[in-house]
């Protein structure tokens, strides 16, 4: 069934009342957590022109910049964004307790109206690609922000997405970032395999193939944030190895996506990091695979229903997105689009 829900919509006060970019309070988020506007962007999952844009658009609205870019200094919020963004945030903070959320009956007049779904997922090129090119101009997909696994299925269980993106090992053993499944309640979609490993600088000058490697030559790292899967994954990895976090330098430094990781790398600011295939080819960057995943999407059995998750679906299986996926290196997507349960999937 269709669902409504009240959300935060911001607008000027002028003749017309025009409304700010949906997008952008996540752009104005991800610039105060990153030093440049083209992480930020990545981050978010929308394209470097289309970042600029989204500021250049809203400087015309509300008459003053909600971010500066500074030649060799990066980008920072305004007095104004900065504003804005904690204003939003109290909103939120203010709504969470009143939210509420109501079906409209199928065989009502309203059931052929399709409500864009929200997504909170972990960062991954190809689905951010996706987003922007296919699902949100569609209307399949209104909100989207990209953050860590567990993160994301914390927002998923708690009511506030409708949909949550995360990845598994493939032949790995489940981990607490499964806890919020409930076999019962939800199902998942394929979205694709893909290829994770260490990036390195192009020829691999300092021959690193292992994370012992990385510690014994004293390598710059570049790690994900906490909270999110491949940092779990690096964990994992160093635990296997009997290596202390301790001993990778650079262990702290901290990277919101698998692009911006890479970008780190390419500008000489780091020798190693982890993160999918398709981050590091189009830098022309090292890359020495390490293992295989799945990267699941995650849906309550009753959103399934919606016009927007059935076309969400059908969006997955069809050929745009597979004539797009194929621009990915390190990717397997035959069966995007195919529903199976928690217990199936995660056997």
């Amino acid at each position: 069934m269709p669902r409504l829900r009240a959300d935060i919509v911001w607008q000027t006060e002028a003749p017309g009342q025009v409304q700010l970019d949906a997008r952008l309070i996540e752009l104005l988020r991800a610039l105060g957590r990153n030093t440049t506007l083209r992480a930020a962007a990545l981050e978010v999952g929308l394209s470097y022109r289309s970042a600029w844009g989204m500021l250049l658009d809203a400087k015309a609205l509300v008459g003053a910049p909600l971010a500066e870019l500074q030649q060799g200094r990066g980008a920072r919020l305004t007095r104004l964004g900065t504003a804005l963004l904690q204003a939003d945030e109290r909103l939120r903070r203010e709504m969470e307790p009143l939210q509420t959320r109501f079906e409209v009956a199928a065989d009502g007049p309203a059931s052929a109206a399709t409500v864009p779904l929200r997504l909170a997922a972990s960062h991954d090129p190809l689905l951010a690609e996706f987003c922007e090119r296919i699902a949100i101009p569609s209307g399949l997909l209104g909100d989207v922000s990209f953050r860590g696994s567990a993160e994301s299925l914390a927002l998923y269980a708690r009511g506030a997405a409708d949909v949550a993106g995360f990845h598994v090992t493939i032949g790995g053993k489940p981990s607490g970032l499964l806890r919020p499944l409930r076999p019962a309640r939800d199902r998942l979609v394929r979205f694709a395999e893909r290829e994770q490993g260490l990036i390195v600088a192009h020829g691999n000058p300092l021959k690193l193939e292992t994370f012992a490697d990385v510690a014994r030559v004293h390598a710059r790292f570049v790690n994900r944030q906490r909270g999110s899967g491949t940092r779990l994954i690096v964990d994992e990895l160093l635990a296997g190895a009997g290596i202390a976090p301790a001993r990778i330098r650079g262990y702290t430094t901290e990277e919101y996506t698998h692009l911006a990781v890479a970008a780190t790398i390419a500008a000489g600011r780091a020798d190693a990091g982890i993160g999918v295939r398709a981050a590091a080819a189009p830098l022309d960057l090292g890359f020495i695979p390490v293992l295989r995943e799945r990267y699941w999407l995650i849906l309550r059995e009753r959103t399934l229903a919606t016009a927007a998750a059935r076309r969400l679906v059908d969006a997955l299986a069809g050929k745009p997105f597979a004539r797009l996926a194929r621009k990915f290196a390190g990717y397997r997507f035959e069966h995007a689009g195919s529903v199976v349960s928690i217990d199936e999937a995660l056997a």
